[in-house]
């Protein structure tokens, strides 16, 4: 089987790293765009991780526990005012799992999954191809492959399967079959907290804009601090005219209390959030996985645990196909079907979930905050339905 896998971001490289794994004949063409000798180690956008995606990149031989900071409990509350002040929290502990999850930059995940693919690839170097710096311009579809044409000049190159994994974020992407402008943006940032910070605590706030969120961070040399994540109307969307104090004074105000005491805020970067998604991942040889199928709001924190999911899938389907094609005569066509069958009870309800919250933010209805109040104090008290969706979140449906 030739391979090409468009995009080595997180789900593109884990792609490549498993494919590499588990599909030993397959020749793999990684493609990006950006030049091989570009450091990505200090790219500090915050990543969170389920306990699934972890248990992955430890597989893989490409996670550094000293770059992530474990979440061990969430705390999800809404903010007041609200006649219910309902709040749902989750423990590792209670689970029987170490940890629920996990935050890193985004550097410290793509830098050692590049690493082990380029180490794994120069061992096999007739089979596994580097193609950084090198953007795939078009890709068309064939009876039994595809044809891309790349930046390597006028050459079209032919292959059994291509996977695009080159996602980008909702402002940037062209417009997929199902796409929704929830008119909100995302405030995106580090905090300092005083000690001893969050401890492995995240925190998600729904407020009467959106929901806030702190997501712990590995102290640094200047101690305690938390990824932000804070979501609003573009409509009522003065952020940029605050002060960094005035900014910490706002976000203080609507957060709980176990949050602790903010102490300082870096810059705030602002991206505008919507649904887009493909409603089939698979078109013709061409199948999307991650961002490049599906950009979600960040209400849930899943996007790129999606991703990591739809990647194993295709990996385990592929795996399957060449152990049995001899057998049974299957066509890779059929195999690639049984993906989309596959990953349908997890990508459709995870898309309908976040779609669902994000919208309901725009809602100004009365008695809207104190029924979600009472929804998250009723999701507390039914434990076993707090913890199957506490699973659903950590490894998926």
């Amino acid at each position: 089987m030739n391979l090409a896998v468009i995009g080595a971001g997180p789900a593109g490289l884990a792609l490549a790293l498993l494919a590499a794994e588990r599909l030993p004949a397959a020749n793999i063409h990684l493609f990006d765009t950006r030049a091989l000798d570009h450091d990505v180690s200090g790219d500090a956008r915050t990543l969170a991780l389920n306990l699934g995606s972890v248990r992955l990149l430890q597989r893989l031989q490409a996670w550094q526990p000293a770059a992530a900071e474990a979440i061990r409990t969430v705390h999800i509350s809404q903010a007041p005012p609200s006649p219910v002040a309902g709040a749902v929290r989750l423990h590792a502990a209670e689970l029987g799992v170490p940890q629920l999850g996990a935050v890193l930059p985004y550097g410290a995940l793509v830098a050692p999954l590049q690493q082990r693919w380029l180490g794994i690839a120069a061992r096999r170097p007739e089979q596994l191809f580097t193609r950084f710096g090198t953007p795939v311009h078009a890709i068309r579809s064939e009876a039994t492959g595809v044809e891309l044409d790349s930046g390597d000049g006028p050459l079209v190159e032919r292959f059994d399967l291509a996977v695009v994994a080159e996602g980008g974020v909702f402002a940037e992407q062209e417009r997929k079959r199902i796409r929704s402008d929830y008119h909100q943006n995302a405030w995106v940032g580090t905090v300092r907290l005083a000690a001893p910070g969050l401890q492995g605590l995240a925190v998600e706030r729904f407020t009467r804009n959106g929901p806030l969120a702190l997501l712990p961070l590995p102290d640094d040399a200047a101690g305690p601090r938390a990824a932000l994540v804070w979501c609003l109307p573009q409509a009522e969307d003065d952020i940029a005219s605050l002060s960094d104090a005035q900014r910490l004074v706002v976000i203080q105000q609507q957060l709980p209390d176990v949050a602790g005491r903010l102490t300082g805020i870096s810059p705030l970067k602002c991206f505008p959030l919507g649904l887009n998604a493909e409603t089939r991942l698979l078109q013709g040889r061409t199948l999307r996985i991650g961002n490049a199928a599906q950009t979600l709001h960040p209400v849930a924190g899943q996007g790129l645990n999606l991703g990591l999911r739809d990647a194993q899938a295709l990996v385990d389907a592929l795996r399957e196909w060449t152990k049995t094609t001899a057998a049974t005569g299957q066509t890779l066509d059929t195999a690639l079907a049984g993906i989309e069958r596959q990953r349908a009870p997890d990508r459709w309800p995870m898309i309908a979930a976040t779609d669902f919250l994000a919208r309901s933010f725009a809602w100004r209805l009365p008695g809207l905050p104190g029924l979600r109040g009472l929804a998250l104090a009723g999701l507390q008290q039914a434990t076993p339905l707090k913890a199957a969706l506490a699973r659903r979140m950590m490894f998926g449906g």
